[in-house]
């Protein structure tokens, strides 16, 4: 066994299944694709920790806990179709893309872009699409998603976003509240969104997603 396969399966038994993802399909993604490929090669060594990696200035890859969790929270069926939003690298929607019908993998730093446009067909992750665009439009194209995640830490409620969920589709993101936040489950049902809060977590904020700063008289 390769040192980063071991480490793999190290990272799902000890930072994933643990923390109360028990889904065999979520579980067998990330122990299949190969996180290092998507870290600098100076962050190899950190590819496997219990932090977000920095893959470009103020980008990260979320730690696999919190990320885990968050997908677990989305409950993706086979055939859903899943909005990736902040992909980065494009680790987040290869393991996306082995739980969905299909991914599209939004992404707006043109360097991230082509890294990810390179890396998910690398790791066979044929059914993601990688689309550069502003973060917080999402893809309007494309809509509706069964599933959006977003990959970061968000500061206001993400409305264009879940204006593009389909009927009965999840929204999953971290809402920064105070030095801790809440990652929160958003659904929509009959027109209408209702949210549940889920866990505590920590992560990095998302470009785009800063709370909008009024006049102060």
């Amino acid at each position: 066994m390769q040192p980063f396969a071991a480490q793999r399966l190290t990272m799902v038994e000890t930072q994933v299944r643990p923390n109360d993802v028990t889904d065999p399909a979520l579980c067998a993604a990330m122990a299949e694709v190969p996180r290092e490929r998507f870290v600098p090669a100076a962050k190899l060594a950190l590819a496997y920790s219990d932090l977000p990696v920095e893959v470009s200035p103020g980008r990260f890859l979320l730690d696999p806990r919190t990320f885990s969790k968050m997908v677990a929270l989305a409950q993706i069926e086979p055939d859903d179709s899943v909005l990736d939003v902040g992909s980065a690298t494009g680790y987040s929607a290869a393991v996306l893309g082995r739980l969905a019908r299909s991914v599209i993998a939004l992404e707006q730093d043109a360097e991230l872009v082509r890294l990810a446009y390179g890396l998910c067909p690398a790791v066979g992750a044929s059914n993601v699409i990688v689309t550069q665009g502003p973060l917080s439009q999402g893809l309007k194209a494309k809509a509706p998603y069964n599933v959006i995640v977003v990959n970061g830490a968000i500061e206001e409620r993400p409305d264009t976003l879940l204006g593009q969920l389909a009927e009965g589709g999840r929204l999953v993101a971290v809402v920064s509240e105070g030095p801790v936040g809440k990652a929160r489950l958003f659904l929509r049902e009959h027109g209408r969104i209702g949210t549940r809060d889920a866990f505590d977590a920590i992560c990095p904020a998302l470009v785009g997603f800063s709370r909008s700063v009024g006049f102060v008289f």
